[in-house]
């Protein structure tokens, strides 16, 4: 693991290459600058132990006790204290104002799937962009993990293994159909649209949920307690092109 002299390619809009690939064979934990709780972030590094923070995150992770072993934002909300504790060779500025510090972390990270904490529950408007940012970057396993819930964009198929009565959520960012196995509200034939028709507070039958979509742009949301089942699920799971919009392992 570590920061690789490879620069990302141009990947669409809003990707300036001029910082360094942080790349690893493991999971990786991403600490944003929201509130998270000690315990929260001991969960996250159970399940991902190489740690990567966004901008003021950093300052969460040495306050914690650890240091980052890459740190990626415009580094406004870092303090000079947090940033001094740092090595200076893993910090990398990432000065256009384009695109959110999650955006500049997210697209420098190549890892089986990030773990993302600190991005919810605080500003709307944050939260909002952190999940424009899953969509953006559909060729990336993320799982964003909340103080209650967690959201993943979800991947071309889904395969959980889930306890009766679980709630799942489905919200859609575009236009995207799909097929489920394993709800008790089937989503065959539905045609999601954020302004249309949304799938909130839909429910597991029990066993395997098998959720399949046409077209990158859903959310799926569930209690943060299945975060082992949805890690695995993730991990197995094929993940959109960005070049393309079709499915790509």
């Amino acid at each position: 693991m570590g920061i690789s002299k490879e620069i990302l390619p141009n990947m669409g809009n809003n990707v300036p290459p001029h910082a360094p690939l942080f790349h690893t064979k493991r999971a990786v934990t991403l600490l944003g600058g929201g509130a998270v709780a000690r315990a929260d972030l001991d969960l996250a590094l159970a399940f991902a132990p190489d740690l990567v923070a966004a901008d003021g995150g950093a300052g969460h992770a040495v306050a914690a006790g650890h240091l980052p072993l890459a740190v990626y934002g415009d580094m406004d909300s870092l303090s000079a204290e947090m940033r001094a504790a740092i090595p200076p060779e893993r910090i990398h500025v990432l000065a256009e104002q384009d695109s959110t510090d999650f955006d500049k972390a997210l697209r420098h990270i190549q890892a089986p799937i990030v773990i993302a904490l600190g991005f919810s529950g605080d500003r709307v408007d944050h939260e909002l962009a952190v999940y424009h940012g899953l969509a953006m970057r559909a060729d990336v396993r993320c799982i964003v993990l909340g103080a209650h819930d967690l959201v993943v964009h979800a991947p071309p198929r889904l395969v959980l293994d889930l306890p009766a009565q679980t709630r799942l959520s489905l919200f859609p960012l575009g236009d995207v159909t799909g097929q489920s196995a394993g709800l008790v509200w089937p989503i065959d034939g539905l045609a999601f649209h954020p302004a249309r028709k949304i799938g909130t507070s839909n429910m597991t039958r029990g066993g395997v949920v098998d959720l399949r979509f046409d077209a990158p742009g859903m959310l799926v949301i569930l209690p943060r307690d299945h975060l082992a089942a949805v890690a695995q699920a993730m991990r197995e799971a094929s993940v959109w092109s960005r070049a393309t919009g079709a499915a790509w392992v």
